[in-house]
């Protein structure tokens, strides 16, 4: 899977902006699913399984976009001043490198630091893209960038932007490679969600899980680790099975739902953990609050 995971993280798709990412998931599984559409709010749905529409209705969401960041202001020395798009951390920003969807690349540079020990403010970064002049800047006003970081393949890890949450798509994708393989109809209906707009506050998920209605969701996200120098207190670790949620700022997991899942991994001997994350959520929350309630989990 990691050609395919690469070419999905080096894909730009800013919330909002997912087309590029998202014509490259239409192309990887336009030959798998029995039907597919593009929403109004741009969600990728994908449907596989039994035709009858009063059978059950499984709904797994992964969402394509990711951070970024926004233009607000060119000055006149074409300096250009932005904001985020989603949870963009101030301090991970200096130095780094972003890539506009029409290509241009720029680095993200900051004011004068008075006290070399604080974290400079949004407020007080601007982008250089090599410009002189406010009339030689190719940007405009409401421009937007995806962080420009290469993948990297360290063997039993990998290294990227956008992991969050295309790996979440990886899966998806290669969960319906192999239902295809089987050639067996489940006595069921899937919907394979490839939701919009995560970062700024689940809408894809949202206005995706209304329509396909369903009877049980399931996310696919990324999460925290607790195996880190001081880093934050989970049971969590990277390379020890995926995570099962029981908990996190947004949601309760339906109590049904984490034990089929742990019930499943142990009866087939694979690797999982059970996961509290204390802050943020996934698209599991907006699939659980859809009109009367959803049976909701996530991995």
């Amino acid at each position: 899977m990691k050609s395919l995971i690469q070419k999905l993280v080096e894909t730009p798709g800013p919330s909002g902006y997912e087309s590029q990412v998202r014509s490259l998931i239409q192309s990887e599984i336009e030959s798998l699913a029995s039907e597919m559409w593009v929403d109004p709010l741009g969600n990728l749905i994908a449907r596989m399984g039994s035709e009858n529409e009063d059978d059950l209705k499984i709904m797994f969401s992964a969402h394509m976009d990711e951070i970024g960041v926004i233009v607000t202001h060119i000055d006149n020395n074409g300096f250009s001043r932005f904001t985020k798009i989603g949870g963009v951390r101030p301090q991970s920003c200096p130095g780094g490198r972003v890539r506009f969807l029409d290509g241009t690349i720029g680095v993200i540079g900051t004011e004068r630091i008075r006290n070399i020990g604080d974290a400079p403010s949004l407020e007080e970064m601007f982008i250089d893209v090599g410009a002189s002049s406010k009339e030689e800047c190719p940007l405009k006003v409401g421009d937007v960038a995806a962080f420009e970081r290469p993948f990297v393949d360290m063997g039993k890890r990998l290294v990227s932007k956008a992991m969050d949450d295309r790996i979440g798509v990886a899966i998806l994708i290669e969960t319906m490679r192999q239902l295809s393989e089987q050639k067996i109809a489940p006595s069921f209906q899937i919907y394979f969600v490839f939701s919009s707009q995560e970062e700024v506050g689940l809408r894809g998920a949202t206005t995706a899980a209304y329509g396909v209605n369903p009877d049980i969701g399931i996310a696919l996200d990324v999460t925290g680790s607790g195996d880190t120098p001081k880093g934050i207190r989970m049971e969590v670790g990277l390379g020890k099975g995926p995570a099962i949620k029981v908990r996190d700022g947004g949601m309760l997991a339906d109590p049904r739902i984490v034990e089929w899942m742990v019930d499943t991994a142990e009866n087939n001997e694979l690797p999982y953990q059970l996961e509290v994350l204390e802050f943020v959520t996934t698209d599991a929350r907006a699939i659980q609050l859809l009109r009367a309630g959803v049976a909701a989990g996530c991995l």
